[in-house]
């Protein structure tokens, strides 16, 4: 049985550190950690805009995290800094060459920030969309407008979810309660681990038409 393990904000804090440290595809030298209750809140500068999302993730991996709060800020060396018409058409090569993201996605680049929109079918291809262009060199950011069109009843996006919760090694979904508005799904309920929530918010995103997950899990004491 898995157990929400408490430690002392000191503790947190130098766990994470060394999580971050470890992790060799982040430069972790400007990140400050700060701690407090089990909400770990990472502040400074990262050189590239998917180490945020590096960083956030080393984090999650920590016992002892409940909520990871991002303020990290991404400042580009000189090399790295790239004209908006240079990060556009490498933007659109990433996407044209990415063979989960359909043709419907269009992309637009202003001082450095990426916007994309369009539609699609799933939420695995509007990830795949945000995840080409977000390593690009001389992004600061990735606004993901795509949104997912939906043509599956709310009963049975309920149903898919609920048998994927089910089919998952940890405790079998039984403790989440789903519930489906349309194409946004709110999960509720008691866990164990950072992990779960992240498994179930996953699971609902992958249903068909589903384009919003309301995660309200929390972590049991």
């Amino acid at each position: 049985m898995f157990n929400y393990v408490k430690k002392s904000d000191e503790d947190l804090r130098g766990d994470v550190i060394s999580e971050l440290k470890w992790d060799p595809s982040l430069n972790s030298n400007q990140i400050a950690v700060g701690t407090r209750d089990g909400v770990v809140t990472l502040s400074g500068i990262v050189p590239h805009f998917s180490e945020k999302a590096i960083a956030e993730k080393a984090a999650q991996r920590v016992a002892g995290t409940r909520i990871v709060v991002d303020k990290l800020e991404v400042n580009l060396g000189g090399d790295a800094e790239r004209s908006d018409d240079d990060i556009g058409g490498a933007a659109i090569w990433a996407l044209q060459w990415n063979y989960q993201v359909p043709c419907s996605v269009k992309v637009s680049v202003e001082r450095g920030w990426i916007t994309l929109r369009g539609e699609v079918e799933w939420e695995f291809q509007r990830n795949a969309a945000r995840d080409a262009v977000s390593k690009l060199r001389g992004v600061y950011g990735v606004r993901n407008d795509i949104t997912i069109k939906s043509k599956t009843e709310a009963l049975d996006v309920k149903s898919r979810i609920e048998d994927a919760l089910r089919r998952g090694a940890n405790y079998g979904g039984r403790n989440i309660k789903v519930e489906v508005l349309g194409g946004k799904v709110i999960l509720t309920g008691d866990v164990y681990s950072l992990s779960e929530i992240e498994d179930a918010r996953v699971a609902a995103y992958s249903a068909p038409g589903v384009f919003w997950v309301e995660n309200n899990l929390k972590l049991a004491a």
